[in-house]
This record gives C-alpha cells, structure tokens and sequence, in this order.
C-alpha cells in the first residue's frame, strides 16, 4: 500500500501538512497514517524508467481510443491485479508486474490522467471492513513479505486519484476497484471513512458531491 520508493523531486510540490481536520473521535479515524504521503514510483533517472513511463501513456491513448477524456483508466485494472507487490519499486519494475498494489495502481492511474491533459489530484482513503478481512489480508500479504501497516483492526488504509471536472468539482476514483467512488456516506462494510485529496494548489478547497475537502487534510466523512 505504501511505498517507499518515492520520487523527492516530485512529491515536494505537494507539501503535505500532517494535522487533520476534525474532532477527536474523527482524527483517530485517520490517525495511523496521518503523516503517509501518497505514492508515487520511483525513477531510476534513466531510459528503462522513461520507456515504461510513455508505454503507460501510449497504451492509455490507445485503450481510451479518442473517447471521453475523463473516463476512467480501467484497463489499468484489467492488465495488474490488486494484491502485495514488493517494495522499493520502479516504473520499469512496475509495467512487467502481474501484481500492483493500490498505491502503485494509484500512481499509474494519476500519470494516465495527467498525460491526458486532465487535471489530477492523488487521493487516500480510510475505510472499513471487518476483522475477518483484516485477518485474511494480513495473512496473504505477509506471505509476500509486505509491510502491513496499512491494517488497523478493522480498518484500512487505501489509495486512488482524484479529477477536477470544474473549477473546484471532483470526482475521485478508485484505481484497484476501477470505478468512482460515490461521495454518499454509510456504515457498511467497505464504507469510505475518512478521504485526503492533494494536489499542488495550495489553500484550495475541493467539492465532492456535499463534501468540502480542503487541499492537503485529512476529513472524517459523516455517514
């Protein structure tokens, strides 16, 4: 889920705050990756990296095949399974797996939107399932040797992207499920608990649906 091969020279335009939004009971929604940054590939810096990146775009183009713009990239999805994938973990690496993890798939997703010419923002959820999936999650991760701390007893940390189809409007899409998130609140299982939207524009406020997202924070999201 999170990856620590992040690219430095990208991921300091966002300047991320770590205080979230909200009351008490709503920041220990969030609290356990308060500070995570959304993910981004590493680069070696060198053409194997570029190769893979324009392979990306290319087939992007090709699979969007001159349809809406905004659409999502759910041949993304088709190609990589969601599952554990070791880390660090480079673009070349990234294109010959079989298996992506959220962040990674969340990674590719944004560089298909940008290199669209769509506005883009990453997107980090909390959401909620049970003990029973923790646990079987738990147990097939660990066997990929993967780091675990996106699993807090029920609930779990998550990655996507989000679009601007207005001035301040988003949408936000879901990478590993390859659909958009509605932005209507519930308690069941799967629910989205807690949303982060982050983008370079600083002091900027999104709407997502009866949501105000503020640029950057952490927002508990009533159900």
């Amino acid at each position: 889920m999170f990856l620590e091969s992040v690219d430095r020279t990208t991921i300091e335009q966002y300047q991320l705050p770590v205080n979230g939004n909200g009351n008490d009971h709503d920041a220990r929604l969030f609290k356990p990756w308060i500070d995570w940054e959304p993910t981004l590939l590493a680069h070696h810096g060198e053409m194997c990296c570029e190769i893979a990146r324009e392979w990306i775009t290319a087939t992007d183009f090709s699979t969007l095949n001159g349809g809406n713009i905004f659409s999502g990239p759910r041949w993304l999805r088709e190609k990589f399974k969601w599952g554990a994938c070791s880390h660090p973990i480079h673009w070349c690496d990234a294109v010959q797996k079989k298996t992506l993890d959220c962040g990674a798939l969340a990674a590719l997703a944004y560089e298909a939107f940008v290199m669209r010419g769509v506005k883009s923002l990453r997107a980090q959820f909390v959401q909620k399932f049970s003990t029973v999936a923790a646990d079987q999650w738990t147990s097939s991760w660990s066997d990929g040797a993967c780091v675990l701390p996106w699993i807090s007893n029920d609930l779990i940390y998550h990655e996507g992207c989000a679009i601007a189809v207005g001035a301040s409007e988003i949408k936000v899409w879901d990478s590993s499920a390859g659909w958009w998130l509605t932005p209507k609140t519930s308690d069941g299982y799967g629910s989205l608990l807690a949303i982060r939207i982050t983008g370079p524009d600083s002091n900027r406020t999104f709407s997502w649906g009866p949501h105000q997202l503020s640029n950057g924070n952490w927002q508990a999201l009533a159900s």
